[in-house]
């Protein structure tokens, strides 16, 4: 019988990171948020795309080339297509990638809102060990502990405390995990066989009552 209580998060950001540019209208710098409007141009056989921004203050618009003078062969019809009806998935890829805004500004703010849904994995009653997969799919600006706390109900001293104990453990390991972005892939251990509470905290990692 496996000793782990193995829990899966999924982290999906609900708004988008918002690049601080210099706004004609206003006068000086301001956030500009993503439109989730697409805005296309053929010209013959090639296609330019920009994903459209709006000042948060005068509704001034900024367009974020994607790419231009694209062979329109080169897309697969399907991929057309969400262009043309701006789909939301497309959109969420654009707007969230964080490396492409910041060739444009280096102050890009962006937001610890989230929705996340979790789902077991496997376990036991008997088990010790609660391990918390997670699943990225765009940049999410909460610190690892900040996360944990919130959705276990924990507190970051007692976080804290489990890390120094070595009852915690973040995979891949690296300096001050806790302090980090949570990233795809990544893992979180926690040895709560110890704990009083840990029927409650399993309820909370997974959504439902502990197995």
């Amino acid at each position: 019988m496996s000793n782990i209580l193995k829990t899966e998060w999924t982290i999906t950001p609900t708004i988008a990171p918002q690049p601080w540019l210099a706004c004609s209208t206003c006068g000086r710098q301001r956030p500009f948020i993503c439109s989730d409007r697409f805005r296309l141009n053929a010209n013959g056989k090639k296609l330019d795309a920009w994903l459209i921004y709006r000042c948060i203050d005068c509704d001034k618009t900024w367009n974020h080339t994607l790419f231009e003078r694209r062979s329109i062969r080169s897309f697969a019809p399907e991929d057309l297509s969400a262009f043309q009806s701006n789909d939301i998935g497309w959109i969420r890829r654009y707007a969230f990638d964080v490396d492409a805004l910041r060739r444009h500004t280096q102050r890009i703010d962006q937001f610890a809102d989230a929705e996340i849904s979790k789902a077991v994995v496997s376990g036991s009653n008997g088990w010790t060990l609660l391990e918390i997969a997670l699943r990225v799919s765009a940049p999410v600006s909460i610190r690892v502990d900040r996360l944990l706390s919130a959705e276990l109900g924990l507190s970051r001293s007692r976080l804290q405390a489990l890390d120094q104990a070595r009852k915690l453990q973040v995979e891949p390991e690296r300096k001050a995990a806790l302090k980090r972005m949570p990233s795809d892939g990544m893992r979180v251990i926690l040895d709560l066989g110890a704990e009083p509470d840990r029927a409650l905290v399993a309820g909370r990692a997974c959504d439902e009552h502990s197995p």
